[in-house]
């Protein structure tokens, strides 16, 4: 059976920029999905809830915030172990172009929530310090009549979130089809090379070569600017491929082992196990729940 996750069929109007959802309610029950439109999902007496945004899988804590701005991003919020009886969930699901060369946001002022917008496709996830800092503004939002109003104190959000330090990026970039990105071109060169040639063989010689660098050098210039080992930021690519093609199609566990470049499948349910929390397999079967077009 081919995985389906739902896309779905918002609120919003042609002419709407956003629309948000205040709702208490005693459990998470919506299935998993994705949708056009860009959300900012706050949640308020959840701890114990599975928060899943594409490969990634985390049991979050009494608060929880998330910017998603990616079509193809698959998300939900698990029931898993909460317990809490007053569930509070705000909802923000809104327009907004930020990458034609024309947008305003663009433009200098606007630089950070461009950034941040950019790095929400992959799922951002922000820190308790973030979270506080702005969650009586989003609890208030709903309470705004005056649409432009109700906007202005939106982006007004958006632009103090997209000030705060300690944002996490949650899906992979091979699992969330972001294109690779860096602050240094001899990164950018490496972290390309290695998305389209992930399946094969990979030395730190080679790839340092590349860049016209001593591997030693390469080595720490690499860790530098991606917090990771070059080993560990391949392996990452690689179950972040995996992942997807474990959603994406019905192919074996070995077989999907074997095309994404790992050795032994011993190996890949040993590395996939440590890093997704799961097994491939189980990890399929939570995409393979029966999901809803709203």
């Amino acid at each position: 059976m081919t995985t389906s996750v739902l896309r779905e069929i918002t609120p919003l109007g042609e002419n709407d920029f956003m629309y948000v959802a205040d709702r208490h309610k005693k459990e998470f029950d919506y299935p998993i999905h994705r949708h056009e439109i860009f959300e900012l999902n706050f949640v308020m007496g959840g701890a114990g809830c599975r928060r899943v945004v594409g490969d990634s899988s985390e049991v979050i804590g009494d608060l929880d915030l998330v910017l998603i701005t990616s079509p193809d991003l698959e998300h939900v919020w698990e029931q898993n172990g909460a317990q809490t009886a007053d569930i509070h969930e705000v909802t923000v699901q809104f327009h907004l172009d930020f990458e034609s060369p024309s947008s305003p946001f663009r433009t200098n002022p606007f630089r950070a929530i461009h950034l941040m917008l950019t790095r929400a496709k992959r799922g951002l996830a922000f820190p308790a310090e973030a979270v506080m800092m702005v969650s009586h503004r989003l609890l208030n939002l709903s309470k705004i009549q005056e649409g432009f109003l109700a906007v202005q104190e939106f982006l007004s959000i958006l632009y103090e979130l997209s000030k705060s330090e300690g944002a996490r990026e949650l899906a992979s970039s091979a699992f969330a089809k972001v294109e690779v990105d860096s602050d240094s071109k001899r990164i950018m060169k490496v972290k390309s090379y290695i998305d389209e040639h992930f399946r094969d063989e990979m030395t730190q010689e080679q790839l340092s070569a590349l860049v016209s660098m001593s591997p030693s050098a390469f080595s720490r210039y690499f860790k530098l600017h991606t917090g990771k080992s070059l080993s560990e930021y391949i392996i990452d690519i690689r179950l972040g491929h995996a992942a997807r093609r474990l959603v994406d199609t019905t192919d074996s566990v070995s077989e999907i082992c074997w095309t994404t470049g790992f050795n032994t499948l011993s190996n890949f349910n040993r590395l996939f196990r440590k890093r997704k929390g799961c097994s491939p397999k189980e990890f399929r079967e939570k995409y393979q729940k029966t999901k809803l077009i709203v």
